[in-house]
């Protein structure tokens, strides 16, 4: 063999060798905290209820310990006191005894400590080893699927990335808050509401973010219309104002539309400019002007896109969390719904809407943050005398209105009609966003003004009070 290849097959050898070292390893572990946490409890019952908080059988790394823990946690459950001639005949009735070590082990376990009063600190030692030893089984587990030819590079990265996240989200911190402190927080934002602020983040529309508050937190938000009725330009209305105005990071996750569609469309909605116009390349000298200003401006905004045409639920959480990581993440928008792809491809629809709809929630509280979803109606909708939208019109799953905080929809009296009835009707240019779903506040419908060559929606009144106050400016001229 020549210097070359004995250089190269070395090269190729020595991350193998590294591995099974590695592997062949003791994994992290302290069988003296663990018995410490058991003889912690053995000698103060109590504590049992703090070290639940903080451990569970599975830490333990010694199977004996595991079992001891099972049982002395069942007995407390139980409401039964927790000694040492109590838990050898409850391992004798469970044919137990012998397998974790018999009296002698028992009588090891009593010793191993003197006091009580440090089993969460012993707890924790625990904890943190387990931590590990999941770390390591889901890293061996990465690098087996990364030697499986059949499956794609940018599956195998997300799968990788939710494995070791899933290991945090399993570990939250404990949630457990004194009314105290939630009185505090709950008058803190009727404060902010008694001043006419929004709680959570403005939407651009003064009478939803009134009936609202803004969109919060952790809180799942349904946008859902029919074709054609305005939901992805009012849901860009949002995303623009949320990042341009108050300055919030936002990712836009379009399913639909190309980023450069998505991005003209920002410019002509900002700059009002009619949308035929830009696409025929006719514009005029002022039109070009708005264009430059707008575009300025647009580009400084803390605005994400993602366009891939596919996407799971898993990958836009992945990317949900690097931008959370990076930019700190305030709004995801979706658009929409019904084209996310389904981690279970062959159940019925129903059931992978469902998910999918469970698993928006689930990401909105974990790395708290709204979502706003987009999602299309059925065609119940468009049935009857009254196309007025239900909650009952949500498209293949109830699942959707289950899971939701908060469900709107868009709707234009207008769409289907001819001019002149549009016109006898007065609902030209005009349009409601129905909420008809508000965990935490009432309903109602918001009155919004449409302009179809913007792609744009405006609150009625302030176009109302807008187009008073120019009238009132040329009577008091003249």
């Amino acid at each position: 063999m020549s210097a070359d290849l004995r250089k190269d097959a070395a090269h190729h050898a020595a991350p193998g060798k590294v591995t099974s070292e590695i592997l062949d390893r003791v994994p992290p572990h302290s069988l003296e905290a663990e018995k410490a946490v058991l003889g912690s409890i053995l000698l103060d019952p109590a504590m049992c209820d703090e070290v639940v908080l903080i451990l569970r059988p599975d830490d333990f790394y010694a199977e004996a310990n595991a079992r001891l823990y099972r049982h002395m946690v069942a007995m407390h459950d139980e409401g039964k006191r927790i000694d040492t001639t109590l838990l050898v005949e409850r391992l004798k009735q469970a044919g137990e005894f012998e397998a974790v070590g018999g009296d002698a082990y028992l009588l090891e376990v009593f010793r191993s400590v003197a006091v009580a009063a440090h089993a969460v600190h012993y707890a924790e030692i625990v904890r943190d080893k387990a931590i590990l030893r999941s770390l390591i089984h889901a890293t061996t587990e990465i690098l087996r699927d990364a030697y499986d030819p059949t499956r794609p590079s940018r599956e195998l990265l997300n799968a990788a990335e939710e494995r070791v996240f899933a290991l945090n989200d399993e570990r939250s911190e404990d949630q457990i808050a004194s009314i105290h402190d939630v009185l505090i927080a709950a008058f803190a934002q009727i404060d902010r509401r008694a001043r006419g602020d929004a709680t959570g983040i403005p939407s651009g529309f003064a009478d939803l973010d009134s009936l609202t508050g803004g969109l919060h937190d952790a809180e799942l938000i349904i946008l859902a219309a029919r074709p054609s009725m305005g939901k992805t330009a009012l849901a860009t209305n949002i995303a623009e104002h949320a990042a341009m105005e108050s300055n919030v990071t936002t990712l836009f996750v379009s399913l639909e539309m190309s980023r450069l569609e998505l991005a003209q469309r920002m410019l002509c909605s900002r700059g009002r400019i009619d949308g035929r116009k830009f696409r025929s390349g006719f514009l005029s000298g002022e039109d070009r002007k708005k264009l430059v200003r707008v575009s300025g401006e647009l580009s400084k905004a803390p605005l994400f896109i993602d366009d891939t045409p596919s996407r799971t639920v898993t990958e836009i959480a992945a990317a949900a969390r690097r931008l959370k990581r990076k930019a700190n993440l305030g709004l995801i928008v979706i658009d929409y719904l019904q084209l996310i792809e389904p981690d279970n491809p062959r159940d019925p629809r129903q059931e992978q809407v469902a998910r999918i709809a469970r698993q928006l929630k689930h990401l909105a509280r974990k790395i708290n943050v709204p979502v706003l979803c987009l999602a299309q109606l059925n065609r119940q909708a468009e049935v009857g005398g009254s196309n007025r939208p239900k909650l009952s019109h949500l498209r293949e799953s109830g699942a959707i209105e289950q899971d939701a905080d908060v469900v709107m929809f868009v709707h234009r009296e207008e769409y289907g009609l001819s001019r002149e009835e549009a016109q006898e009707r007065d609902v030209v240019g005009k349009a409601d966003l129905i909420v008809a779903k508000q965990r935490n506040g009432p309903t109602g419908d918001i009155k919004l003004r449409w302009f179809e060559e913007f792609t744009r929606f405006e609150s009625l009144a302030a176009h109302v009070h807008a187009e008073f106050d120019a009238y009132s400016g040329a009577e008091a001229t003249f």
